[in-house]
């Protein structure tokens, strides 16, 4: 791994060790395969975003923006832009209009890098108001300009022209040469859940130590084959994504998050950063497939999830060596079942799969480990760079924490057990901002997460986010996204809110998966016109009763949900009810079905006790 680069020069350095091996892949659509770019092709072509930058007279350390879904020219772009010490934001594809306004005004930016047509469309909708824009640069060809737009051109027209002169190479070396860990290397602008976007600033010096902290603790090297599933705009994938590269693995780089599973069965990743959502829909496609097959594949199938659960557990997650008849076992169903499942699933290659972002559920845990799955779960922040902890995989594991600290991580807990962060990972502020900097990191230069936690035998656990922390009226604490965690494991719920604060007891706004529960409703027969009948139909409610009830048996009797509301349409972040992370922003939820929570408690309080 080159520890010591500077990311300013990580892609030419590899490109020297790799030559013409294979650096990045990405899907064709037009063609329908999987194309490859060469190290040496990657290094080219961000050697001539860096002379194309020079040209158009960018500054050191001046703002430049990518606003584009997951590609190869956003990494063209961003270590092009380092090579010239230009710091690069992303923005994600889904932002709207005013959120693109915002951020192109807050950072003063000239320059931006658009994918497709949405996001050009999106540019070039509120340009009028984006006080300092001057050129837009467009990766798809397929995308239509408007009429009167005299400031946009096609980004591969514009690379070829970049053609350097030795007089440009020399300059930027000189350039390269004056770059420091204390550079700027993004700006990050968080979703926001409650309010405006912070921009996270972080610089190389960051990344860098982030390199050396994760190389020590994870076993990626250039044999790995890495999948990039959440978008490079995320801090856990754009981290995660440059670790790799620092270690020579090859990116295959997905475009469409919808076709995650398609991609997985063609590529055949050896790792692959996600979220526990990923995995949750993959115990359910599981799940499902069991209900739907004979009472013999279904007990073969189980007892191997079983005995591979077993293994993990008791032993391995211990370090602990398997007896001899369970090894024997296990043996037997990783050469057969286990494999087979493995395969369907297009992970018979898998190293590792790093998970965080959110609570993970046991029972999702239990299922991937026993699917002989690597999942290693942390814990990590914008401010931090992704990595707080994660799983050592050479050390104890337990179901429910989010691992261990990475060195050079101080950590101390403060009120409400907040977690407290310091060290070199952690984010100098949020550009522009001094007020919410000074809000976020003490006079001591401790960074408050919002999160409250706790250290038992040195892993981390998560209790909630203080946040979000529900107080009911009869003075109880709720912690929301423990209880969503717990229900939306379950095949006919897609998404869940919480709903707790200052209310009697704890009800929910469940969004169903439509599909099986249309294929439910008729398969039992049951006549429904629409899915305002379907929310409303007393069976259908008896069952998702019944089957909530059995998912929070271990909760405490008032953190139960005792009411819910089936909700008609997802929520979306075109609604605004999701942030770009989808995260829902709970406000935006409870107002917008105000009516149907009021109601819903008032009918509970008027029914006889």
């Amino acid at each position: 791994m080159l520890n010591n680069c500077h990311l300013s020069e990580l892609i030419a350095r590899q490109a020297e060790t790799y030559g013409r091996r294979t650096a990045l892949t990405w899907r064709d659509y037009d063609e329908n395969c999987w194309k490859p770019v060469s190290w040496a092709d990657f290094a080219e072509r961000v050697g001539r975003v860096s002379v194309g930058l020079l040209r158009l007279g960018v500054g050191i350390q001046e703002n430049i923006a990518t606003f584009s879904q997951n590609k190869p020219e956003c990494l063209y772009v961003d270590f092009g832009a380092y090579g010239v010490r230009t710091v690069t934001i992303p923005f994600y594809a889904t932002s709207s209009g005013a959120q693109v306004q915002f951020m192109m005004n807050d950072a003063g930016v000239r320059f931006v890098f658009v994918g497709e047509q949405q996001q050009y469309d999106t540019i070039i909708g509120v340009a009028p108001v984006c006080h300092k824009l001057e050129r837009v640069f467009i990766f798809d060809k397929s995308v239509k300009l408007k009429p009167h737009d005299t400031f946009s051109c096609y980004f591969e027209d514009w690379l070829e022209q970049q053609i350097p002169t030795p007089e440009e190479t020399a300059q930027i070396e000189h350039i390269k040469q004056s770059a420091t860990f204390d550079d700027t290397a993004n700006i990050l602008y968080t979703s926001g859940t409650t309010g405006q976007s912070k921009g996270v600033v972080l610089t190389f010096g960051m990344y860098h130590e982030g390199f050396r902290v994760n190389d020590a603790v994870l076993p990626l090297s250039d044999k790995d084959v890495v999948l990039n599933f959440l978008p490079f705009t995320h801090v856990f994938e754009r981290a995660w994504s440059y670790l790799c590269l620092a270690e020579g693995a090859r990116l295959a780089i997905n475009l469409r998050p919808t076709d995650i599973l398609r991609s997985l069965q063609e590529v055949h990743p050896t790792c692959m950063s996600s979220v526990p959502r990923f995995w949750e829909k993959v115990y359910q496609g599981v799940m499902e497939k069991l209900e739907n097959g004979s009472a013999v594949q279904r007990r073969i199938i189980l007892g191997a999830l079983k005995t591979g659960a077993t293994a993990w557990v008791e032993y391995r997650s211990k370090g602990k060596s398997l007896p001899w008849p369970l090894a024997m076992k296990i043996g037997f169903y990783n050469r057969t079942i286990i494999k087979l499942l493995r395969r369907t699933l297009g992970l018979e290659n898998a190293n590792f799969f790093p998970t965080a972002g959110a609570v993970v559920s046991p029972h999702v845990e239990r299922f991937v480990h026993a699917a002989g799955i690597n999942m290693v779960v942390g814990y990590g922040l914008t401010e931090s760079t992704a990595t707080v902890s994660c799983d050592h995989l050479d050390k104890p594991m337990s179901l429910g924490s989010v691992g261990r600290l990475i060195d050079a991580i101080e950590i101390k807990f403060g009120e409400n057990d907040e977690i407290l962060l310091r060290g070199k990972t952690i984010t100098p502020g949020y550009y522009n901002n001094p007020k919410a900097t000074a809000e976020a990191i003490d006079a001591d230069g401790w960074f408050h997460t919002g999160d409250a936690g706790c250290i038992k035998n040195g892993e981390l656990y998560l209790k909630e986010r203080i946040k979000d922390l529900f107080k009911t009226s009869n003075g109880k604490y709720i912690a929301p996204q423990m209880i969503e965690s717990k229900l939306v494991i379950d095949k006919y719920i897609d998404q869940v809110v919480i709903v707790a604060d200052e209310h009697k007891f704890v009800s929910a706004l469940i969004v169903p998966d439509y599909h099986l529960l249309e294929k439910y409703a008729t398969e039992h027969g049951l006549a429904i016109a629409d899915r305002k009948a379907l929310c409303q139909h007393p069976d259908i409610i008896a069952m998702l009763t019944e089957r909530i009830d059995t998912l929070q048996q271990d909760l405490a009797h008032y953190e139960k949900v005792k009411r819910f509301i089936l909700i008609e349409e997802p929520f979306s972040i075109e609604n605004g009810e999701l942030t770009n992370t989808l995260k829902v922003k709970r406000r935006v939820v409870y107002r917008k079905y105000e009516k149907e929570i009021n109601d819903m408690y008032e009918e509970a309080e008027n029914l006889p006790h």
